[in-house]
């Protein structure tokens, strides 16, 4: 991979500059669009209501807002959606029409991280009203602004107490069922993440955005982000994040900003090789989908996650993620045609291979590998502060004690062990398999069904050893299967149920369907009633393209 041979070497030395966050510009104007962090000096952070409000008010003064909702959460609260354009639209057929980028700005996806959702609001008025007003002549936005609303509304001193403020509080990490919904892409479990998938498959954004805040290391950056890091996905979708886009971006925030970022990671300790001293690395996290900049990936669509670092105050954590979001556009409107190619050839390109006879891999199992030499990584430093509402110590950054120590930056996940996808799963018409039906149908995935009986080979898993995790995770005991692969010749009865690899979303059905997959759904317990050692996983494999009748699955709708 192109990026990966070359090390990123200018990018790097462009984050060295040790500049001092820039100031958050004073706001003036209409009390009525001015946020909740804005009108009591960053004390304190927006609830459900005050965010209606803004939007409100912010739709009464523009013609180019659009404020709806794309679902409600597990306790009934709406899940806001805006959308802001020249001219206006309020439906994907009408941005389509446009042919413009597509940009789908999601914040708060963790309650208790609540930057991008006063960043946003700040950035809509800026879009809407102010200087920035000119991108919507060339983009469509879709920002989801409150994603994790339930999370938001459960305010308290005692959460994330450690970061700098807002002093009176934010919300909690998970849903009010206790899921995360960032590790909730794959499985949607939760009404917020069938919601959002479906706004995603709805909308079909060029870009996916992702506004976090950490919560780890003590580095030295203002902000970090990530991008896909499976590399199973093509090789053109990550050249152009690492190549192109990312450096980009990484360069102006600093250049225009004052703002220092990198890859997000955190620091930890690798084994050292014998007889030398033990060695920090920089670290980044995982591949896997149920991760939403993973998932985007998995869709073959460009996916930036931004994480303010929670040690910075309040007010400059908005800034930075505020800025980072404005140079994003800034590349979008800069480079649009060559985004909207890059990915309609990526699903292009997909389903001309699957409709051909190579061979497809897809990781099963994977190890995190670093780039080709050490990196230069800010190192940072901070000191303590008691926060006067709860008594508990806060965590500052200190902007004259950061410095550049070279180490290994552990950047990708590399498959150890590859299967091949199937040219079509099937699925048997049976008690209990269409909930794994609609599940596929949830992610916008095609799934047919057999209108006649089909002769065809068919690869069948059969698993020799069953590993169930002892303890949970987002309510689950994870599985992984080993075993061996089977050809048979058989028939499959009319209604069977097929998902073809040959559609845009073909490596994502692929990652849900493959039995030995760890991040489908048999490591999700989807299938855990019919898993035992010596009986046959039912997801079976045609290896090739064939004549098939079929017609779309006669299964309920999808939940929404």
């Amino acid at each position: 991979m192109k990026w990966y041979r070359e090390a990123m070497g200018p990018a790097i030395l462009a984050a060295l500059v040790l500049a001092a966050p820039a100031p958050l510009a004073a706001q003036q104007g209409d009390p009525a669009l001015t946020t909740r962090a804005e009108r009591t000096d960053y004390v304190e952070t927006s609830t459900l209501a005050d965010v209606q409000r803004f939007l409100d008010a912010l739709a009464a003064r523009s013609d180019l807002v659009r404020v709806s909702t794309f679902g409600t959460s597990e306790q009934g609260r709406p899940l806001l959606l805006v959308t802001l354009s020249n001219p206006a639209v309020a439906t994907p057929a009408e941005a389509r029409a446009l042919g413009r980028p597509v940009v789908f700005i999601q914040a708060n996806i963790h309650g208790g991280e609540v930057e991008g959702k006063e960043a946003m609001q700040m950035m809509m008025r800026r879009l809407a009203l102010g200087d920035l007003r000119p991108l919507l002549d060339r983009l469509v936005l879709v920002v989801a602004p409150i994603y994790n609303v339930d999370g938001n509304e459960a305010i308290d001193v005692m959460n994330r107490s450690a970061q700098y403020g807002p002093i009176a509080g934010v919300g909690r990490r998970e849903n009010a069922n206790g899921l995360d919904l960032n590790r909730d892409y794959m499985k949607l479990e939760s009404a917020e993440a069938r919601a959002l998938v479906r706004a995603y498959t709805d909308w079909d954004p060029h870009l996916v955005v992702d506004l976090h805040t950490t919560n780890g290391s003590y580095h030295g950056y203002h902000l970090t982000y990530s991008i896909p890091l499976n590399l199973t996905l093509p090789d053109e979708l990550l050249d152009y994040h690492r190549g192109r886009m990312m450096p980009e971006i990484q360069r102006t925030l600093l250049e225009r900003h004052g703002f220092r970022s990198y890859y997000y990671g955190n620091f930890t300790n690798r084994a050292p090789a014998p007889g030398q001293p033990e060695q920090r690395v920089w670290f980044a996290f995982d591949h896997r989908p149920r991760a939403g900049q993973n998932y985007v990936g998995f869709r073959n669509r460009l996916t930036i996650l931004s994480e303010a670092y929670s040690y910075l105050h309040f007010r400059d954590r908005v800034a930075v993620t505020a800025a980072f979001v404005e140079e994003i556009l800034r590349y979008v409107d800069a480079h649009g045609s060559e985004i909207m190619e890059l990915t309609a050839r990526l699903d292009r390109e997909f389903v001309e291979a699957a409709r051909g006879e190579g061979e497809l891999p897809i990781g099963v199992a994977y190890e995190v590998r670093p780039l080709p030499e050490p990196v230069p990584i800010l190192v940072g430093a901070v000191r303590r502060e008691v926060n006067p509402r709860n008594g508990r110590e806060m965590r500052v950054m200190l902007e004259d004690s950061i410095t550049a120590v070279p180490m290994l930056d552990y950047a990708v996940f590399e498959p150890t062990r590859s299967v091949p996808m199937a040219r079509a799963y099937v699925l048997p018409r049976e008690p209990g398999m269409e909930g794994i039906v609609q599940k596929l149908l949830q992610h916008g995935i095609a799934v047919e069904e057999l209108t006649e009986p089909l002769e065809a080979e068919v690869v069948t898993f059969t698993p020799s050893s069953l590993t169930k995790a002892s303890r949970p995770f987002q309510g689950h005991h994870e599985v992984r299967l080993q075993g061996t692969y089977a050809s048979e010749r058989t028939v499959l009865p009319a209604g069977t149920f097929v998902v073809r690899l040959a559609q845009p979303l073909g490596r994502l059905a692929a990652y849900l369907l493959e039995p030995e997959s760890d991040d489908g759904l048999v490591n999700w317990n989807f299938f855990d009633e019919w898993l035992a050692e010596g009986r046959p996983v039912p997801v079976r494999k045609i290896m090739r393209n064939m004549e098939m009748r079929t017609r779309g699955a006669s299964v309920a709708a999808a939940s929404r």
